[in-house]
């Protein structure tokens, strides 16, 4: 099925999104289908290279695993079967520290933590559409990171599918985490690995 086949007035499932064979990325979010083309700008790989590093370095050897997209994560509603998901997302970073979640293909569950970089064609669903998805599914938190702004915006703190928490760091702040109370970034070092660049 190509592209220009794919209706966005149509719902779709995981057993769909699988028989895709075109090299667009795409999502699916209640059954919608999202594309994630174009390619991600230069703030956004600097940005995501820098965060997974620092992730990596501190999970090295630890029960919890850090994955980069594009990596599928499926976020059943229920206990349907695996092709009748039709939540299919592939966060920028995601962190999971429950093992049964991991299989060949991607990740069946609520990841631990999941970052988002924003750019001008997501970060409207970024601040809703997934904010509500990763809420109810049970995403234990959220980070939305904004490039332009240089802040990053923490939701936490999930009780019974609701972040009860939201807190916006600026470049100049360390990034703690309510999951993990040992770790911190230091944010100043990562927005600063865009200060070479200019535009996207």
């Amino acid at each position: 099925m190509d592209s220009a086949a794919r209706k966005l007035d149509e719902r779709y499932t995981y057993g769909d999104y699988k028989t895709w064979d075109d090299d667009t990325r795409w999502e699916l979010i209640d059954g919608e289908a999202f594309c994630m083309s174009p390619g991600a700008s230069n703030y956004h790989q600097l940005l995501l290279g820098a965060l997974y590093k620092k992730l990596a370095n501190h999970f090295d050897g630890k029960k919890c695993k850090v994955y980069v997209a594009p990596f599928d994560v499926l976020l059943p509603n229920g206990d349907e079967d695996d092709d009748d998901i039709v939540n299919v997302v592939q966060p920028d970073i995601m962190i999971v520290c429950d093992r049964s979640k991991i299989h060949f293909r991607g990740i069946i569950g609520a990841p631990d933590v999941i970052f988002e970089i924003l750019s001008p064609s997501t970060s409207k669903r970024d601040m809703s559409v997934k904010l509500k998805l990763y809420e109810r599914s049970g995403v234990r938190e959220y980070f939305v990171v904004d490039p332009y702004g240089e802040s990053v915006t923490a939701f936490g703190e999930n009780n019974g599918g609701r972040f009860s928490k939201e807190t916006v760091y600026s470049a100049s702040d360390v990034l703690k985490f309510g999951t993990f109370a040992e770790l911190e970034i230091p944010l100043a070092p990562i927005f600063e690995e865009l200060s070479p660049f200019g535009g996207e």
